[in-house]
């Protein structure tokens, strides 16, 4: 064997050793978790996840109330994001529309006078987008606006009732009819009278209104 050849199989016997040794296998699960994290370190997808411990415990929650892995962890993100809340449900009356909405138990509830709440006895209480979902009907509402045209009052095609709707004080928010709301899961209802005639002037003078639809 030539001197160059023996170089070679002395290095790449040198090297099979490193990488069978546990220093050497240490060195590769570290230069691929660097390798795995040039890319700015991406969260694993969904259900790869190592529950550890709480792996067994998962498994007999999803059995116990029959969820899939989706609705489990839906309901632990609820309950970590409402915390506080109660998660009311609620639609028209001939039930072409319905939705959920977490909120508070005890209700604060805007009573306004302006000409179409007047009408319509608007009374309603203000939440975050993020917190309301239309389960279904998206279909069977139709929209009236006026005036400014911010405020979009929607109701029901077939029955005609205003179950929810987006307040002009509050256009990223939604404005919810407690009166639609299923029995159950409001506590108490605190009812608040708002000069909606002056409506730029009581918005204006209000300390809280404008930040209802806050997260």
């Amino acid at each position: 064997m030539g001197r160059a050849a023996a170089g070679n199989a002395r290095r790449s016997r040198r090297s099979s050793a490193a990488s069978a040794s546990p220093a050497g296998r240490n060195r590769r699960e570290r230069g691929k978790k660097a390798g795995g994290s040039r890319g700015g370190g991406q969260a694993l997808p969904a259900g790869t996840f190592d529950l550890g411990a709480q792996s067994e415990r998962w498994a007999a929650f999803q059995e116990r109330h029959r969820l899939s892995c989706e609705e489990a962890a839906r309901l632990l993100l609820d309950a970590y994001e409402h915390r506080g809340l109660v998660k009311h449900t609620g639609g028209c009356h001939c039930g072409a529309i319905r939705f959920e909405v977490w909120a508070s138990a005890d209700l604060h509830v805007f009573n306004c006078n302006c000409s179409i709440c007047t009408k319509k006895q608007n009374r309603h209480f203000i939440v975050p987008a993020s917190r309301f979902k239309l389960l279904k009907g998206a279909e069977n509402l139709t929209t009236y606006t006026f005036n400014t045209h911010r405020a979009q009052h929607t109701f029901c095609k077939t029955c005609g009732v205003q179950s929810f709707y987006t307040p002009r004080s509050n256009p990223d928010g939604y404005g919810i009819a407690p009166h639609c709301l299923d029995d159950g899961t409001v506590h108490s209802i605190i009812t608040e009278d708002i000069n909606g005639k002056e409506w730029e002037k009581a918005v204006k003078e209000h300390k809280t209104i404008r930040d209802m639809s806050k997260p």
